[in-house]
């Protein structure tokens, strides 16, 4: 599968279906992150028309109070798009499988972004390979560019940043829920090691009134390692992996007969900004997003000789991790609000 193939909108125009388009960069001079996405939803029928929305965010670590998110709610005539080659237009953003485009202006804020990159060889898949051939999942997610390298610029209230082979990364996912409750995260911005990335999944998913048990999807890709990938992904592997997460923190670990992982994130709330997410069926969930986190991540093997587990890489970043963890309520510990432009 090929980029525009794994970003090609799933929508047919269905009751029901939520679609989603995002990016996440540092830039890596400023250590600011940003989050940009570009979403339509056609709610179940009594809960509104269809409707496209434009988001962005800046997480700026050095000075919190200058983070904030903002977004716009379009009717969906005011989305466009092209499957081959991908395009996806919402009001003034526009998305292919090798750039992001677009201006917003509102609530005291106007930004501007134009970014492209090489579209990136291979796509990760966050789930086991088996569920993308089933309607099991209520939600499927795929990254057609997980580790590319950005150029460009963002001008946010008249400061520029300009963009020279910044990591960056962009997601899609479609489906008709979100899980109950979940946590992500990214971070291909590690100290000294430009080629490795980081992309982790945990949800809960809910069956009638019965919450399930946390699923946990770990993958490291070590450029030049020994081994390249490590996954904890596949349905025989999610028994071997843990993870717990909240406000400012998000832990993973995994381990199998001979490797072992572990993944620790971390920011201040006041680093994080919640997004309500209004799901087809009317329920609201409650995101709750950092782009200026710190990641740890340290791999163990296991010698061969006398069993015992030997430290084989450790990753670092500062301030250039992403994470998020949503649920059905949100923490009054995080203040900052995506808000919605006014017509």
């Amino acid at each position: 599968m090929d980029t525009a193939e794994a970003n090609r909108m799933r929508w047919q125009f269905q009751r029901g279906h939520y679609e989603v388009w995002y990016a996440t960069l540092t830039h890596l001079a400023s250590r600011t992150g940003f989050w940009i996405r570009y979403t339509l939803e056609a709610p179940e029928e009594g809960h509104g028309e269809p409707y496209a929305q434009l988001w962005f965010a800046r997480f700026d670590r050095e000075r919190p109070e200058q983070t904030f998110g903002f977004n716009k709610k379009l009717p969906i005539g005011e989305l466009r798009q092209e499957p081959a080659p991908f395009r996806v237009r919402i009001g003034d953003g526009e998305l292919t499988s090798s750039s992001a485009s677009g201006h917003l202006g509102g609530e005291g804020h106007e930004a501007s972004w134009d970014l492209r990159w090489t579209p990136s060889e291979k796509v990760h898949q966050h789930l086991p390979a088996s569920i993308y051939k089933t309607s099991f999942a209520d939600t499927l997610v795929q990254s057609p560019n997980l580790n590319v390298a950005c150029r460009g610029t963002i001008t946010v209230d008249g400061q520029r940043y300009d963009l020279d082979g910044d990591p960056l990364g962009q997601t899609h996912l479609w489906g008709k829920k979100h899980a109950y409750s979940w946590a992500w995260s990214h971070c291909n911005a590690f100290e000294g090691d430009r080629g490795a990335a980081l992309e982790t999944l945990s949800v809960r998913l809910r069956s009638g009134p019965v919450v399930l048990p946390k699923l946990t999807m770990i993958s490291l890709y070590l450029d030049g390692g020994d081994p390249a990938e490590l996954h904890f992904r596949d349905f025989w592997k999610l028994p071997l992996a843990r993870s717990d997460y909240g406000t400012g923190r998000y832990h993973l670990n995994a381990a199998d007969a001979q490797l072992k992982i572990e993944a620790e994130l971390t920011c201040r709330p006041q680093d994080m900004i919640m997004a309500e997410y209004v799901d087809p069926d009317g329920e609201p969930a409650y995101c709750h997003n950092t782009e200026c986190a710190d990641a740890r991540v340290t791999v163990w093997r296991r010698s061969p000789f006398v069993g015992r587990w030997r430290q084989h890489r450790t990753l670092t970043s500062h301030a250039g991790a992403h994470f998020e963890w949503a649920a059905r309520a949100g923490d009054p510990l995080v203040r900052k609000r995506h808000v919605q432009i006014a017509p």
